[in-house]
């Protein structure tokens, strides 16, 4: 660790120097380009600085120990060291973390993905719950949370529904909320009382900016349609929906939320768009290139990540084995314990590899 630290201090001094060169002060982009590094590393030399700095006073204070006959230094010099290795173990335990090699993709927003799964109109019913629950906890961030294109069924439900969310670290929060979200309760459709178990599976999709993918037009097949819905003033009677096709991989993209159709061909190139990103990011790292079923499987009961157990107001997270007795004020949108102990526990795994590697 300390060899990895003693690096970054060096390349921040050659920043500093390079900010103070005449010839970059002038180049206004190249001074931008090596300011915003250094700023990068400000924090974590900082740090080392201090850390460093403790660990002279720890070696100044053991030797003040052995020297001083007096008792009252030597218990003065005790306590004093006693502080210092306090000060010690908090700073390794920190400069580890920032050591942490940091996910770009952690400040995107998302496109969500929620899908019915095992369970029929009560699968379709629990998405349409799981949708609301996000919506909630979007607001309670502050961010922006749209649909994109949404599949409903008569009693309410969704047999999939997508929609983009946007503010500053959405996909560090929410990316670990892929997998399949199996739910315990008594259905509304259900006249007996007996307790049915459903699955609906969530996909995370970073955002993909215009420069990141090229999408050539010649790579698309784009049809238009008239978009459905429950009836009445839903019902569009113009060619407003949209569906894409990309030719090269057969992905199909859809979107009839807006009524223009202009609107729902930008929001269907942006799905199609962070799809291809995605899957461009997999194949990178040798990775399954279907991402949502990397993250879902097949949506079958036995794959799941999380329990959503109604009747005893419990959920489970099963990859940390965190249960919940509040499941009514998570459906609200209270997700900031999950999700918290979700990010803490992979950051932990993540140090782990650093430490042995």
């Amino acid at each position: 660790m300390i060899q990895k630290l003693e690096e970054l201090e060096g390349k921040y001094k050659e920043l500093n120097d390079l900010l103070s060169n005449p010839e970059i002060a002038t180049d206004y982009q190249k001074y931008q380009k090596h300011a915003k590094a250094k700023s990068e590393l400000e924090e974590i030399v900082n740090k080392f600085r201090r850390y460093k700095s403790i660990l002279r006073g720890i070696a100044e204070t053991k030797e003040l120990l052995h020297q001083e006959d007096s008792l009252e230094m030597q218990t003065m010099a005790r306590e004093e060291l006693e502080r210092l290795e306090a000060q010690k173990t908090e700073l390794e335990q920190t400069l580890q973390q920032m050591l942490l090699p940091k996910d770009p993709l952690d400040e995107k927003g998302v496109i969500l993905e929620i899908r019915a799964g095992t369970g029929g109109e009560e699968s379709a019913l629990f998405a349409a719950e799981l949708y609301r629950m996000y919506t909630k906890f979007a607001e309670r961030k502050g961010w922006r949370i749209g649909v994109i294109d949404s599949n409903p069924t008569g009693l309410g439900g969704f047999k999939e529904i997508i929609a983009n969310v946007e503010g500053r670290g959405v996909y560090s929060i929410l990316k670990h909320e892929s997998g399949v979200h199996r739910v315990q309760r008594v259905p509304v459709t259900e006249g007996s009382g007996r307790i049915h178990t459903s699955a609906v599976t969530v996909a995370i999709l970073p955002e993909a900016e215009e420069v990141e993918v090229e999408i050539k037009e010649s790579e698309l097949k784009i049809d238009t349609f008239c978009a459905s819905g429950p009836g009445g003033q839903h019902v569009n009677t113009s060619h407003s929906a949209v569906r894409i096709t990309h030719l090269p991989t057969g992905m199909v993209v859809s979107c009839q939320d807006e009524r223009s159709q202009f609107k729902n061909r930008a929001k269907a190139l942006k799905v199609l768009r962070s799809r291809l990103y995605q899957l461009a990011q997999e194949e990178q790292a040798n990775a399954i290139a279907n991402n949502r079923k990397t993250q879902v499987g097949s949506g079958d009961r036995s794959e799941k990540i999380r329990t959503y157990n109604f009747p005893q107001n419990r959920l489970t997270d099963h990859r940390i084995n965190l249960t919940l007795y509040q499941l009514d004020r998570i459906m609200e949108g209270d997700l900031d314990e999950i999700t918290t102990a979700l990010g803490t526990h992979f950051q932990a795994e993540a140090l782990k590899k650093l430490v042995t590697a």
